[in-house]
């Protein structure tokens, strides 16, 4: 009799049970011991891949997709991404709006995988027909069999990493987590985790990354949405010119804010240092990281959490470019060395 082929039914099968990482030369100069959840080892290269199985899986069960249906959503891309490959395995189709801010690497990845795409305006507010929120909300009226997941303002956005990711962290920490440091956009990751770490030990503390020209830090400490807040910035999937419902700010101790700058900076450091090729929010997350630690968050026995969200590969024409680095002054500014150049034998 033959063995069977070990092989698995299809590419969702590999979502989730990402590895745990110890960070060593990019955390040297901090106190404490430091670990990455490198969410690029989903198949779909993010975080993304998580909610995107388990919100359409909850849509089937409830009945609410049919054969031919069309999946809907706003997105900065890996959410995008995490849907059409979805789609592709399930049989839908899949339609996205999208952040003019998002990467050309995401917008052409989207676009290979078969999803239309509708590129918004980024610096409109929220409500303004030409945004992308309301642009997909647009969509979905006018398209027969539908479903909009609006992943900013849907609670299963948090129950999908509720149900795994953070019970994926306190097993591989053997409960020994501390702190836990998360990027927050829709706040469906970093709330599922917490709510799960709170759960098992509610000392562990849960600091929340947000960007400068976001809403979100401030909301956290006053409860106020303060217009004069929002400006535009550049990292993509960090931070928010609204008050996302799939963020739980009861269950986040904290908040920091990184620069576009600094965060960009980080990103390319973590890849010379530790070989760990992230994207954007992976720099954002360890300048936070630097920052939290200067202000004595950590001690000697803290163990610290980082989620790193995303693959470098969507970021090539961003800030892995030299050539976009300069356009935005990135290497104007202070204690910045001067990028190595090519050089081309002839």
């Amino acid at each position: 009799m033959k063995k069977p082929i070990n092989a698995h039914s299809n590419i969702l099968d590999l979502i989730g049970s990402t590895p745990l990482v110890q960070l060593n030369n990019i955390a040297a100069p901090l106190t404490g011991n430091f670990y990455a959840k490198l969410e690029s080892f989903n198949p779909g290269h993010s975080s993304k891949d998580r909610i995107a199985s388990f919100i359409i899986e909850e849509a089937e069960r409830k009945g609410l997709l049919k054969p031919g249906s069309t999946i809907i959503e706003t997105t900065s891309g890996n959410t995008g991404f995490s849907l059409a490959m979805v789609s592709i395995v399930k049989g839908y189709k899949c339609i996205l709006a999208v952040s003019s801010k998002s990467s050309p690497d995401k917008i052409d990845m989207l676009r290979s995988m078969g999803a239309k795409v509708y590129v918004c305006p980024a610096h409109v507010s929220a409500n303004d027909p030409r945004s992308y929120y309301e642009v997909a909300k647009q969509l979905h009226s006018e398209t027969d069999n539908s479903i909009y997941i609006n992943q900013y303002f849907n609670e299963l956005n948090i129950e999908a990493h509720y149900r795994t990711t953070g019970p994926e962290i306190w097993e591989q920490t053997n409960g020994q987590i501390t702190h836990l440091v998360a990027c927050s956009g829709t706040g469906g990751t970093i709330s599922g985790i917490a709510r799960y770490l709170k759960e098992k030990n509610p000392k562990v503390r849960i600091l929340g990354v947000d960007a400068h020209g976001s809403v979100l830090k401030k909301y956290h400490e006053t409860g106020e949405f303060d217009h004069n807040e929002i400006y535009p910035y550049r990292i993509e999937g960090l931070g928010k010119n609204l008050i996302p419902s799939a963020t739980d700010f009861n269950c986040i101790d904290r908040y920091i804010k990184v620069s576009d700058a600094d965060s960009a900076h980080m990103t390319r450091k973590v890849a010379c240092t530790e070989g760990i090729f992230g994207g954007y929010t992976t720099g954002a997350v360890v300048q936070a990281m630097y920052q939290l630690n200067t202000e004595e968050e950590f001690d000697e026995n803290s163990n610290v959490i980082a989620i790193f969200p995303d693959h470098g590969s969507r970021y090539m024409s961003k800030v892995y470019s030299n050539e976009w680095m300069e356009n935005q002054g990135f290497f104007d500014t202070k204690n910045v060395e001067t990028p190595e150049r090519i050089e081309y034998i002839k």
